[in-house]
């Protein structure tokens, strides 16, 4: 397993416990969470800060490697291959390794099932007792249900990662699909059982789930732990300033995270975070707030205020970034090196600039591409990333008396033919509802992309 890192006891640690104040306040502090001090160390080395897993003891970097979106031949030549560029893939890589960064989180659904042996190809390169590997029974299929299916779909995570163990395996995005769908895929086949089984073989050496969806599933999970039914080692939940406490505002079959995390830390869970930037959204935001945020932190980039934000929590053992240029591994990296807890004046203006951004109409879109292929050709994650671009840098036009409107309208459908190539826009929707199913936001997909067709025909014949 990676290598553990010794922590000491620090003078800031020691003066602000005596003083009583813990960074992290506001709306984590009403949830009876804290900042965690495990960054002092790394606050004296200016390394990565390093959070400790309670149940093994594993020294697991606060920053995680997420594996679902990797660069494709086609990003560096500019061409339509869409093959995963194994090279840049081994340099990211090396690079995240050299500065601290050991926990990897896959899965066989990634990158059209690319993803683990992507990650196995490089990972192998370095001592296996360097890194963490996170990965997931992801059979989300009925035809994957059988107890034959699901227990090839783990071996052959195995081979494809060039390893004989796992250290993190995830029950994949349980909630989706309700109960029916959670027995189905782990109880009526014996999974669930059969995974307990490789963990005390040592196959499995961290066994959790990652949840979306129905929160009877995410409580029934803890009920089980609670009857000592199942030990959960960990768990992994979206959680970032938006979803904190408006998650059910974005959509009301979501589930605040503020709830979530709780439920866990209070049982001593700890938490891997999914979704920090909500799909880049928060790396995105609208001018207003970006500046309001670079007079704060004028060297900090806009990520790094939700990357701090959730990695601030004393629970959260790492958080996941799924980096796919060397220029995003850079600053995720200058963030957690070490992480500097958000303050309690920071909070606050955190829990404002949330609800400032619902007031805007984004659509709530992670890039996930759990949507995708659409069987018509839909690009329906770049769709949505230009919609929500074009709201962000206010180049929505809503009225023609608008002295700007011709600049936006100008700016909104020449970006959209350069984002999305016009077959693949939104009006190549049927709504064959055959995308709904998929989505872990439960965005009404088809409904979306009419609204957003009706408005780039409107503009384009002036009526907007």
């Amino acid at each position: 397993m990676a290598k553990q890192v010794k922590k000491c006891d620090s003078g800031r640690r020691s003066f602000l416990r005596n003083l009583g104040i813990f960074t992290a306040a506001g709306a984590l502090a009403s949830c009876g969470v804290k900042a965690s001090d495990d960054a002092e160390t790394a606050e004296e080395s200016g390394k990565m800060t390093m959070r400790r897993n309670p149940n093994t003891g594993d020294e697991v970097s606060i920053l995680g490697y997420g594996c679902m979106r990797f660069p494709t031949i086609g990003m560096r030549d500019g061409s339509d291959n869409d093959s995963l560029d194994q090279e840049a893939i081994n340099a990211l890589i090396d690079k995240a390794l050299a500065e601290g960064v050991n926990y990897f989180d896959t899965s066989p659904a990634y990158c059209k099932g690319r993803s683990e042996s992507a990650v196995g190809e490089a990972l192998s390169r370095h001592p296996r007792d360097s890194y963490f590997i996170a990965t997931k029974l992801s059979n989300f299929s009925p035809e994957t249900w059988s107890a034959e299916v699901s227990r090839k779909m783990f071996e052959q995570s195995l081979v494809n990662l060039r390893t004989d163990y796992i250290d993190y395996l995830l029950l994949h995005a349980i909630g989706m699909g309700g109960m029916e769908a959670y027995e189905g895929r782990y109880v009526n086949n014996g999974m669930l059982d059969f995974l307990k089984e490789q963990r005390e073989k040592g196959v499995i050496r961290n066994l959790g789930f990652s949840y979306h969806g129905d929160v009877e599933v995410f409580d029934h999970l803890l009920s089980l732990m609670d009857k000592g039914e199942v030990h959960w080692d960990f768990a992994q939940i979206q959680l970032n300033y938006l979803d904190w406490d408006h998650a059910k505002e974005i959509n009301e079959r979501n589930t605040n995270a503020s709830y979530l995390y709780n439920e866990l830390h209070k049982r001593g869970i700890p938490v891997v975070i999914m979704e920090p930037l909500l799909g880049g959204r928060l790396a995105s935001v609208s001018n207003p707030i970006s500046t309001k945020m670079k007079t704060r932190r004028p060297d900090d980039s806009i990520a790094s205020w939700a990357f701090r934000y959730a990695g601030t929590p004393e629970g959260v053992l790492t958080v996941l970034s799924g980096m796919t240029y060397m220029d995003h591994l850079k600053d995720n990296l200058k963030t957690y090196s070490p992480l500097a807890p958000i303050t309690e004046e920071e909070d606050g203006f955190l829990m404002r600039t949330a609800v400032e951004i619902l007031q805007n109409d984004t659509i709530p879109c992670t890039d996930c591409k759990y949507c995708m292929p659409c069987p018509y050709g839909v690009n329906i994650p770049g769709v949505f990333a230009h919609y929500n671009r074009c709201i962000n840098e206010d180049n929505v036009p809503r009225d023609t008396a608008d002295p700007h409107y011709a600049a936006a309208r100008r700016a909104f459908l020449f970006g959209y033919d350069t984002a999305v190539t016009p077959l693949r826009q939104a009006d190549r929707c049927v709504a064959c509802g055959a995308c709904l199913s998929h989505c872990p936001q439960t965005i009404n997909i088809p409904a979306q992309l009419h609204k957003i067709d009706k408005y780039a025909e409107q503009l384009r014949q002036g009526k907007v």
